[in-house]
């Protein structure tokens, strides 16, 4: 497995004083001295963390980014225009306080085929991001996803309750539907220090997309720090 670093919350705390610090170039110069795959960046519609020129002035470092987005016209525009590595599509919501679901792709599948396919024939991979359900399974490789994100909220959240071994086997289950049809596998969505260590159970996951743990760690040690703990647990 390989990690993919969001900094989506280095732009939350830089927003929250309307400033420049921190400055989230140094924070993805900071995160690419590692052995990292990708740098994972949510521009939302509402622009909350990441603002659009964060993209750009990341882009010019020459990282590979992971730009997560709804699938708006307006987004879709932006990747277009920035050509990141891989696109996932998420689903958003203005009230909400973080992603809260996975992407309903069965009941948009027209839809997500005629707004995946430019950003197909521009190179970039795209990944949706998805509850572990057979049928969004089926319906993200019907609709030309080369990978699915399997939103890992409802395993993290059972996992703090003290049992997520249901949790946990419907993420394997899904997995392997997944890869039986020819799909790559990410996973993301709280995970932290302390249960990351049972997504080695999943056989074939290439990426695991980490964001808020790593950041709230880096605060009390460092973000170099941060970074090199999480890669040794998921190695």
């Amino acid at each position: 497995m390989k990690l993919g670093v969001n900094i989506d919350h280095i732009a939350t705390l830089r927003n929250a004083r309307a400033g420049l610090e921190p400055d989230i170039v140094a924070a993805a110069k900071l995160a690419l001295n590692h052995d990292i795959l990708a740098l994972t960046m949510h521009l939302r519609e509402d622009r909350r963390h990441i603002k659009d020129e964060d993209l750009y002035e990341v882009k010019k470092l020459g990282a590979k980014i992971n730009l997560e987005m709804a699938a708006t016209k307006e987004i879709q525009k932006i990747a277009l225009d920035i050509v990141p590595y891989s696109v996932c599509l998420v689903p958003e919501r203005r009230q909400e306080i973080t992603t809260e679901g996975g992407l309903d792709v069965e009941s948009q599948r027209e839809y997500l085929k005629d707004f995946i396919k430019p950003l197909k024939e521009k190179g970039i991979i795209v990944s949706l991001f998805i509850d572990a359900q057979n049928g969004q399974v089926r319906a993200s490789k019907e609709v030309g996803a080369d990978y699915i994100e399997l939103h890992t909220g409802k395993f993290s959240n059972a996992f703090e309750k003290g049992s997520c071994q249901r949790e946990l086997n419907e993420l394997k289950d899904a997995a392997k539907y997944a890869q039986n049809l020819g799909l790559k596998v990410n996973a993301g969505h709280g995970l932290n220090y302390k249960n990351v260590y049972l997504m080695k159970e999943i056989d074939g996951l290439c990426e695991l997309n980490i964001g808020h743990s790593i950041i709230s760690k880096a605060i009390f040690c460092g973000l170099d720090r941060a970074i090199e703990e999480m890669l040794e647990l998921i190695k």
